[in-house]
């Protein structure tokens, strides 16, 4: 596998490991190749699925590079004592990202629980780590909540509510060349989970490039050249194939519970006929009675041996695209590096000591 995991992690992870220095550098030759951080914020339920979701993606979109992949956790999220232990075994604490530098970074979104983002609990930290980002790598990705999160805190730009939720797999389409893109078609189908959305003309306003649009005109991807690239992603390439399944049974399970008022919207655009119409036969059900034991009648396993991930191959080339260019930054600052070693070298009067290819 070309991804490996970077410090003190179990080595129960699938994914191989490397060690690294007290400022996260990594040793030996194992230096040559992308360093990511990814930022972990989502909830207990979704925790360990979100980790494999990107560290899948990165390790199917590698295309041959090694690619070392540092985890971290925002800690005022809350947490139970499951996903606790998980964060103690596998992630370095945000302390030790303060200190390093790195390629890329990823960083996740998570349930809102406030209408305000500045009212969550985790709002300081948060924007402590997209002003770490801004100087500290070549480019981050922000993910759902996280996007919108960034977008706040950089240019004050709000997200507005959205009549319902956003919830299924939405085609797409090219709003403009970049080479995050290249290669991807269009149309193209991203699976999407948000109850807000970004008003496209004041992200144009403040010098933003959508990348991407969905076929109902909102804003899918969208991009900031600052000190460092800034990626923005309202849907979720990453996800697996049943991630919009699970999501649908907790908020159906939430409903029978009644920890919810209304009956959640089936995702659009996922289920082929049949299986929309077993769900549908589901809600009508629980409409008339309403009880927590009807969610052992949720049919996961038919629907899942059905479903289709069809932005999979999308995904991949955009996060390779991504690696790539972050590949293509190390390399041209090691080149830049290496001319002012030869520059400095000569005018010492010490090319002696250079390897000959070099003093040419």
């Amino acid at each position: 596998m070309p991804v490996h995991l970077v410090g003190d992690v179990s080595s129960h992870h699938v994914f191989s490991r490397v060690k690294c220095n007290s400022n996260g550098e990594i040793y030996g030759s194992a230096a040559r190749g992308v360093h990511i951080g990814l930022v972990n914020n989502m909830p207990d339920g979704a925790l360990k699925g979100t980790e494999r979701q990107f560290l899948t993606l990165l390790d199917s979109a590698a295309n041959g590079l090694m690619v070392y992949v540092s985890l971290y956790a925002l800690p005022d999220v809350p947490r139970g004592e499951s996903a606790r232990t998980h964060l103690s075994s596998f992630y370095s604490r945000i302390e030790n990202l303060w200190d390093s530098r790195l390629d890329g970074l990823i960083v996740t979104g998570t349930e809102p629980r406030s209408a305000n983002l500045m009212d969550e609990p985790y709002w300081g930290s948060l924007t402590r780590v997209i002003e770490w980002a801004e100087h500290n790598t070549r480019s981050t990705v922000w993910s759902c909540l996280a996007a919108h999160a960034a977008l706040l805190h950089i240019d004050g730009i709000g997200r507005r509510r959205l009549g319902d939720k956003r919830f299924g797999v939405f085609e797409c389409a090219r709003a403009s060349d970049h080479q995050l893109t290249a290669g991807v078609p269009s149309p193209f189908q991203v699976p999407h989970s948000r109850w807000n959305d970004i008003p496209e003309d004041e992200l144009t306003d403040c010098g933003y490039r959508v990348l991407t649009r969905a076929k109902d005109g909102g804003v899918d991807a969208f991009v900031k050249q600052r000190r460092s690239l800034c990626i923005f992603f309202q849907g979720h390439p990453e996800y697996e194939a049943n991630a919009l399944l699970l999501e649908y049974r907790r908020d159906v399970g939430r409903y029978l519970r009644r920890e919810r008022g209304n009956y959640p919207p089936m995702p659009e655009g996922y289920f082929d006929p049949d299986t929309a119409d077993v769900f549908t036969r589901l809600r009508e059900r629980a409409l008339s009675n309403r009880r927590k034991e009807l969610l052992d009648e949720f049919p996961a396993a038919l629907a899942e041996k059905k479903i289709a991930n069809t932005w999979n191959s999308m995904a991949v080339r955009v996060y390779g695209n991504w690696l790539a260019h972050l590949y293509a930054q190390n390399e041209r600052r090691l080149k830049e590096r290496r001319r002012w070693s030869i520059f400095n070298a000569r005018e010492a009067g010490l090319t002696h000591s250079l390897p000959r290819a070099e003093v040419k």
